[in-house]
């Protein structure tokens, strides 16, 4: 890496580690990489604005993934660096970064937020530049399932944000 350094994610981190945290920590690291600039060179602020799916997703409870690290106490190593709460600050941490780092929750409408608080500390100059969007993993079928008997995915598989004709929505998954 340009930066010198890997991410700093041992063995025993990767194992217990969310694979949402991961893949945003990979994204993170990569668009950082492929635009040419690295938080221990560089002296602006690089702010990071993201959300993740819910507490633990559901491969780290899931029956193909039964990991006895994570059902311990609640406030263990493995479950505090898996929540939610911390997605941008490890991503800061472990890139060092030096901006803001705000992570944050509105359903559907994350990562839309997450740009748009972005763009607001880049004019604000909070930030000299900034790293926004969110991770999702759906890792079971059964949600979908019970979205769709329930009648809110779209029937045609298109999402119609604020337009007359919208039938429901899609889940996504990713980073």
């Amino acid at each position: 890496p340009a930066c010198g350094h890997g991410l700093g994610i041992g063995k025993r981190d990767a194992a217990v580690m969310d694979p949402q945290h991961r893949h945003f920590i990979e994204c993170a690291w990569e668009a950082l990489e492929n635009a040419g600039y690295c938080g221990d060179s560089y002296d602006g602020a690089i702010g990071v604005f993201a959300g993740s799916g819910p507490l633990m997703s559901s491969y780290l409870a899931s029956d193909t993934h039964v990991n006895p690290a994570l059902f311990g106490p609640s406030g263990s190593r493995e479950h505090i660096g898996n929540d939610k709460d911390y997605l941008c600050t490890r991503v800061s941490y472990k890139l060092n970064l030096r901006g803001p780092s705000i992570n944050l929750q509105t359903a559907c409408s994350t990562s839309l937020v997450a740009v748009h608080l972005a763009c607001q500390s880049l004019l604000m100059g909070e930030s000299d530049m900034a790293l926004a969007g969110g991770a999702n993993a759906i890792l079971s079928p059964l949600g979908t399932v019970n979205l769709t008997k329930a009648g809110f995915s779209t029937p045609e598989g298109c999402v119609r944000a604020f337009d007359a004709g919208a039938k429901g929505y899609v889940r996504g998954e990713g980073a």
